[in-house]
């Protein structure tokens, strides 16, 4: 079984104005996985909330992987690629490169989405678009390779202890 958490960025959402389906599209998605939910928040656009979520969270431990929602687009409150930055130790692109590539083959503003994947003391965060929709074409790309991400950042993949 894997843990994760969902970080949700919204100023509309952390103010009760909006109702977060990103969230539940996350959960629907995964649940071929077997993920235990531990973590779910709401946070407002705002980068040193966000990196400080990300970063408590990644640092307590027990989080196989957190996938944000929202922010992600050139809006100039969209800072959750920059949030992620600021606390990831290493970056795993070929994560964001996958979910754009796969969304362009279905909308071309797929392309304008700015977000990434990377690390934080084994435990993967990856940022997604804020639309649900977005949310599972996305993450149906990378669905395929994400227990084996998880596996190896838990030390427990073949490969992990040959070199």
């Amino acid at each position: 079984m894997y843990v994760g958490a969902i970080l949700i960025a919204s100023d509309k959402g952390a103010r009760g104005e909006r109702q977060d389906e990103s969230g539940q599209a996350v959960q629907e998605c995964l649940a071929s996985l077997g993920v235990r939910w531990a973590k779910y928040e709401v946070v407002p656009d705002d980068m040193e909330t966000i990196s400080a979520t990300l970063k408590d969270w990644a640092d307590e431990g027990g989080l196989d992987v957190v996938f944000t929602s929202g922010g992600t687009g050139l809006a100039p409150r969209d800072v959750t690629p920059e949030a992620t930055l600021a606390v990831v130790e290493r970056l795993v692109p070929g994560i964001a490169e996958a979910m754009r590539v796969e969304g362009v083959k279905k909308t071309p503003l797929a392309m304008l989405s700015r977000g990434v994947a990377g690390i934080r003391k084994g435990t993967l965060i990856v940022n997604l678009p804020g639309s649900p929709r977005a949310v599972r074409e996305c993450l149906e790309a990378v669905l395929p390779a994400l227990p084996h991400a998880m596996e190896t950042l838990r030390g427990e993949a073949a490969e992990c202890g040959q070199r």
